[in-house]
């Protein structure tokens, strides 16, 4: 069992553990990923590594669904019954040693870009950083992109903080305004990622784009993370997360996400019903 060293509220949908897992730790690398299982009746879910320090990893959880509420109310000592990884394929940033990169997320996205900014930044890359939030009081890791960036830009939809607005409207006014970008690394919700794509493609800017999604086993086995990459079907677990941002059909991407919509409203229902019986 991985046991649970630090739990940490980022905001109030928003937590951060550090779990005690040194086989996994000494071999992450940023882009991969975690499925754990809570106990034996839990269902399977990945969350990207956010860090790790050679003996724990760091993962961190948006409560969205009936399996995060239960996480909610776990405590530092209490652990996980399974907890798998690395899974899926490190991020390809070495080749971006000392090129200018901009990187780009979303909401719970920067918990993934975070490790990528610091791993690009101390490789001696020139890293913008662009993160959008909804408003001031969901903003995570601020402080940590500051210290792992060349230049950090927060958005927020209700102008709360920083620039009201999109992060694609920041990072098509610094294209104009004459940064050069090498790459873009986009990671944050589909509509978003699609929408980074339409303005980095007008600009013929290769991008990187993170597709995280519904998974179960990790292995391809089962087909849940199934996407379609330049036409071809891939898997996100065993063949990404990571795919060309130009190839990625985000339409059917965002249409799949929605397929398990009312199961997972069955389940917090019964979580819900859980938690008030005591």
């Amino acid at each position: 069992m991985a046991r649970i060293i630090e739990k940490t509220k980022l905001n109030k949908n928003t937590i951060k553990f550090i779990v005690k897992a040194p086989a996994i730790a000494k071999k992450a690398l940023p882009g991969q990923f975690i499925i754990l299982r809570l106990d034996e009746k839990g269902e399977r879910v990945p969350f990207t590594i956010s860090e790790s320090d050679g003996e724990n990893i760091t993962i961190i959880v948006q409560i969205v669904g009936g399996t995060t509420m239960r996480m909610d109310k776990l405590k530092a000592g209490d652990g996980f019954l399974d907890f798998v990884g690395p899974l899926g394929k490190p991020t390809d940033l070495d080749k971006l040693k000392g090129k200018n990169v901009c990187v780009v997320g979303g909401g719970l996205g920067t918990a993934i870009a975070y490790p990528q900014a610091k791993y690009l930044y101390e490789l001696g890359a020139r890293v913008d950083v662009i993160m959008g939030f909804k408003s001031k009081d969901l903003i995570i890791l601020k402080d940590e992109l500051e210290k792992s960036s060349t230049n950090l830009y927060i958005t927020t939809d209700d102008g709360s903080y920083g620039r009201s607005g999109f992060v694609t409207q920041v990072l098509d006014d610094l294209i104009k305004e004459g940064n050069i970008y090498d790459h873009i690394l986009a990671i944050g919700p589909a509509i978003m990622m699609k929408n980074v794509v339409g303005v980095s493609k007008s600009y013929n800017i290769a991008t990187t784009v993170s597709m995280n999604s519904i998974m179960v086993d990790g292995t391809g086995m089962c087909g849940c993370c199934r996407l379609s990459v330049g036409g071809q079907m891939k898997f996100a677990c065993v063949d990404g997360p990571d795919f060309d941002g130009f190839l990625v059909d985000f339409d059917e991407a965002i249409n799949r996400s929605r397929n398990y919509a009312t199961e997972e409203k069955v389940h917090i229902c019964n979580i819900t019903g859980e938690v008030r019986n005591g």
